[in-house]
């Protein structure tokens, strides 16, 4: 299988895998992919809500090995990136909250029917993938954790009972260099195995002025292993191991913008100039002390399934996973404003699963359950000031300079679930869905200070600023408690085998949280710590069709989605960090399509695209931009009702194409692909010098592939952005007005060799 840097999207037909033979081989036919979105295994086509799957094939074949590049591939989907900690997952504009410790992502992320409480936990290489899955809407009457944005269902290859394998190795520029291997086969009567491990380095791309290396690159590697027990066709028992690591400069932030200049001054360029900082833009920084990030995790799973009597199924599922990072960030300057800044966390979850599906073809089938999940987080909020902090940040000298800061917090979740979710089947064809949850949490946590460190003896004014920002604090226990329903009503009709239309209304809600760093707490008091439920109400019509005989792929939808409560991150200019919010009223409205077409032998064509209009119907407390925030006499917080939401762009549009020859003896192919997004807000402000400008990438490849023995070898050439567009898939607040963000990947050239047996 070729590594190609394309970005298609197979909505519900895809290639086939070597793991997973296609269902008609002459290529001449879409390939049906099934789907376990409903807990049941059904064709994808059949199940009325809107989603997108990208297959195995499609992951390899487009080199999509990495959380962020999604994005580029699915329509509605944002993945805000800087590292593993500060990351998130957003469908249709909602769920741009990153760095929340406190608190669970609007849209989830499922490994293996796990669920994962930190979107950290996915940002590894994307390798023996077997399907993703994009679920877009509220969801939680099937999924263990309730969700209200959507989930991304990550589903690994299973070990099988016919010895198989893989190895493949690419190099690129920028010293780009990535290996991965798999091998599986039976170990024993009932008993197989699979064992997958990979390693990934690359040098990065933004150079640093200061010493003229390399940031943004570093090495990811991690394995998984895997037992298939099945002793009979009525139980098997699949137990799953991973570990990954990463050694990085992730998270390497670029100018993107000074701020605003009031009143003939710009006060981030007149405080750079005051401590002797050089300024550098494009994909240059300027840093003197060390970008580094640390992130360890690992995870256990054990999944057994049981056929009964009368052909019911009862699942259990139990897992648990622990998350380690550990950042070490500058201050952006080349000059000691700050020695080291950020926060790590150390997070552990417990999770327990069981379901009882009745059997098909009844008049009426359904699914319940209950689920039960433990969250312990540990986080350290440290800033480590350097003699110019005063200066740089405005302050009284001797405030903060040389002064060492460090606060700790904590939170335990305990959530319990009872689900259902059924089906009625009307007519032969007419369907209708009826589903509920109901979510109990307890959320018991503490944010605390330690008293300051190093620094000269200060008095007066000087004194008063460093107690108000660095000063020892301790919130007491804090608790939330909350029940969480969510429902769904769904009809579908079936107008003939090949076209099906279908409407739902959905509930879905989420508990709050709370923010594990005192940021105003002392001043606000410990319940500013705390964080209100979200609640979400979605309405959907869509028609899923496949037409000419199996050669054309239509879906399209149109969605309305009013979220109360909504969740999301605001940033604290006076102690520097980022912090949650219940952000009032948000309405996400738009269509989304999806086509693929075969119009002769051997050639793909994909297109799918979304409209997403995403906007606060209320927010009467937001943030202010920096050109407010900088005015004299700024008020304290800023109306942005009616603004746009952080993230979302309203256009998006992915379109590939694929061409292979038919030859006897090797099959040449070639892959041309092109992927927009259109303008969003930066950061939660909306300020206007923090606006994501539009962006295209094209990606081009070619490569041959053939037979040898019992496997197949394939040889690519790729070239990602191959326009060598600049772009920033996120922006973020910096102290003094400025804005700064993570540059996207520039164009690179690169080669590939498989071998699949």
């Amino acid at each position: 299988m070729p590594a190609i840097a394309a970005l298609t999207c197979f909505p519900v037909f895809a290639a086939p895998t070597p793991s997973a033979p296609a269902a008609a081989g002459d290529g001449t036919t879409l390939q049906t992919v099934t789907v376990s979105t409903r807990r049941r295994v059904e064709e994808a086509q059949a199940v009325p809500s809107a989603m997108s799957v990208l297959s195995a094939q499609t992951l390899e074949n487009q080199r999509l090995y990495r959380l962020q590049d999604l994005q580029q591939a699915m329509p509605s989907l944002n993945v805000a990136f800087m590292h593993a900690r500060q990351s998130s997952l957003s469908i249709r504009g909602l769920g741009n909250n990153p760095a929340s410790d406190g608190l669970e992502g609007s849209a989830g992320i499922y490994l293996d029917n796990v669920y994962l409480g930190r979107p950290g936990m996915a940002v590894f290489d994307l390798l023996d993938i077997e399907q993703l899955e994009l679920l877009r809407g509220p969801q939680g009457t099937l999924f263990g954790k309730n969700t209200t944005a959507g989930v991304l269902n990550i589903s690994t290859r299973k070990p099988g009972f016919t010895p198989e394998g893989s190895v493949a190795s690419s190099v690129g520029e920028d010293g780009y260099v990535q290996t991965h291997a798999s091998i599986g086969g039976p170990l024993s009567a009932g008993l197989a195995g699979r064992f997958s491990a990979y390693r990934t380095r690359e040098n990065g791309y933004v150079e640093n002025a200061y010493d003229g290396h390399t940031l943004g690159g570093g090495t990811k590697q991690g394995f998984r292993g895997q037992l298939l027990f099945e002793p009979n066709e009525a139980f098997n028992l699949r137990w799953i191991g991973d570990y990954n690591e990463e050694d990085s400069s992730a998270g390497t932030r670029s100018l993107f913008s000074t701020g605003p200049t009031i009143n003939g001054i710009n006060r981030y360029e007149q405080r750079a100039a005051a401590v002797g900082a050089t300024l550098v833009e494009g994909r240059r920084v300027n840093l003197d002390a060390e970008q580094s990030v640390k992130v360890f995790q690992g995870g256990t799973s054990l999944e057994a399934n049981w056929t009964l009597p009368n052909d019911y199924t009862l699942t259990s599922i139990s897992a648990y996973r622990w998350w380690d990072f550990t950042p070490r960030n500058d201050d952006e300057l080349n000059v000691p404003v700050m020695y080291n800044v950020g926060q790590s966390a150390r997070d552990k979850q417990y999770s327990q699963e069981l379901r009882l599906a009745s059997p098909i073809g009844e008049v009426f089938d359904y699914v319940l359950g209950g689920y039960y999940f433990r969250q312990e987080m540990r986080n350290k909020v440290f800033t480590d000031y350097g003699p110019l902090a005063d200066t740089w940040n405005g302050t009284p000298q001797g405030a903060l300079n040389n002064v060492t800061s460090i606060g700790k917090g904590e939170i335990d979740t305990d959530s319990f679930a009872l689900f259902a979710q059924g089906t009625w089947h009307l007519a032969p064809r007419l369907d209708l869905t009826l589903g509920v949850r109901g979510t109990y949490e307890h959320k018991q946590a503490r944010v605390g200070r330690f008293a300051p460190q190093g620094g000269a003896t200060v008095t007066g004014a000087a004194a008063t600023v460093r107690a108000a920002r660095l000063g020892t604090y301790d919130s007491g226990d804090l608790n939330l408690y909350s029940f969480s329903p969510s429902a769904l009503v769904s009809l579908a009709y079936h107008f003939n085998d090949q076209v099906m239309g279908y409407a739902s209304l959905s509930h879905g809600e989420k508990s709050g949280g709370v923010n594990l760093s005192v940021a105003s707490a002392p001043v606000a008091g410990a319940d500013s710590l705390l964080i209100g439920s979200e609640r979400a109400n979605d309405a959907e019509l869509g028609i899923k069709s496949t037409l000419l005989e199996r050669k054309l792929l239509l879906n399209a939808n149109l969605f309305w989605t009013e979220v109360h409560g909504y969740q999301t991150n605001a940033y604290d200019d006076a102690n520097l960090t980022s912090y949650l919010t219940n952000a009032g009223s948000v309405r996400s409205r738009g269509l989304e399509f999806e086509a693929t077409l075969l119009p002769v032998r051997g050639l793909t064509l994909n297109l799918n695209g979304s409209y997403n209009d995403v906007r606060y119907l209320s927010y009467a407390d937001a943030p202010c931009p920096a050109e407010v925030a900088l005015q004299p006499g700024a008020p304290a917080s800023c109306d942005l009702s009616g603004h746009a939401v952080v993230g979302a762009s309203k256009w998006i549009i992915n379109g590939n194409g694929t061409y292979e020859w038919q030859l006897e003896s090797v099959r040449p192919y070639v892959n041309a692909s092109y992927a927009f997004r259109s303008h969003a807000v930066g950061t939660v402000d909306d300020s206007r010098f923090a606006q994501l400008p539009s962006y295209a990438l094209v990606n081009l490849s070619t490569g041959v592939r053939g037979d040898l023995g019992d496997g197949q070898w394939d040889v690519s050439l790729w070239l990602k952005n191959a326009f060598d567009k600049t772009y920033y898939t996120t922006l973020w607040n910096s102290p003094n007005g400025a804005y700064t963000g993570v540059l996207g990947t520039p164009r690179t050239l690169g080669v590939t060799a498989r071998y699949d047996f």
